[in-house]
């Protein structure tokens, strides 16, 4: 895709400031030799690392410990025509070391559905991109 005057390549470091705006992404995995999306809320680690917080013995965990996984986020307006994308690819692992689990209790992401025995998720950002849209217009 050509840039031009309404779409534009965001840096990295825009990509992180974008993420920290949004409470909710999407992670990419293989279901089954499938492809699955899953929403989830999360938050950004101290080292740009995306975090998840669920069920140890969630499906994703499952499938998507050990394992590289896409994590989309993406804020659009409709009327506008303008927003942004953002992906973020790379391992995704539980945390198991008991000091950052208790650090990232205190400063961590809250999951939004009822969890038991919950473990935190790291996604490293190894391969981070973006685009921004705005103003487009309507090509037939």
């Amino acid at each position: 895709m050509l840039e031009n005057d309404t779409f534009r390549t965001l840096g990295r470091q825009e990509c992180f400031r974008l993420l920290a705006e949004v409470p909710v992404g999407r992670v990419v995995y293989t279901r089954q030799a499938l492809p699955a999306v899953l929403p989830v809320n999360f938050s950004l680690d101290e080292d740009a690392s995306v975090l998840l917080y669920t069920s140890a013995r969630s499906e994703l965990v499952q499938a998507i410990d050990g394992v590289v996984v896409a994590f989309e986020a993406d804020e659009f307006t409709t009327a506008t025509r303008s927003g942004w994308s953002v992906v973020v690819t790379g391992r995704a692992t539980v945390v198991t070391d008991p000091a950052e689990h208790e650090r990232l209790s205190l400063t961590g992401p809250r999951s939004w559905m009822p969890v038991q025995d919950g473990v935190f998720v790291r996604i490293e950002s190894e391969l981070v991109s973006g685009r921004e849209l705005s103003g487009a217009h309507s090509v037939r």
